[in-house]
């Protein structure tokens, strides 16, 4: 069972920024909080982080299988080593590999299904 982000953003932004709900896009995008990587992009979006503060969240960010699936998708399609992925979404390199390990049946066909 998930948390119920739009809930969650909802009743935050109720409480301290109230104006923000007024803004048609904000309540575009805290309608469409299905995945990890949906949350991690409003949460950008919405509040300004410091330097230290993104340091120390990046250490508890969880991804759900879909967002796991995509990124690896995309680095596949691309040709990105793991190296670039790690730089570009500041996840470690052991964990991709971890990932491309869980999926490495799943990936394998949807790359012979585009052959």
């Amino acid at each position: 069972m998930r948390p119920n982000y739009k809930k969650i953003y909802y009743d935050m932004l109720r409480l301290e920024h109230p104006e923000k709900l007024k803004d048609p896009k904000i309540k575009e995008l805290l309608g469409k909080l299905n995945t990890t990587e949906d949350v991690l992009n409003f949460n950008d979006k919405i509040f300004a982080q410091s330097k230290e503060s993104q340091i120390n969240n990046q250490k508890l960010k969880t991804y759900d299988k879909k967002t796991m699936f995509k990124l690896l998708q995309y680095q596949n399609k691309h040709g990105f080593s793991t190296s670039y992925m790690s730089r570009t979404y500041k996840i470690s390199r052991t964990t991709i590999m971890n990932w491309k390990k869980t999926f490495e049946e799943e990936i394998e066909q949807v790359i012979n299904a585009g052959e």
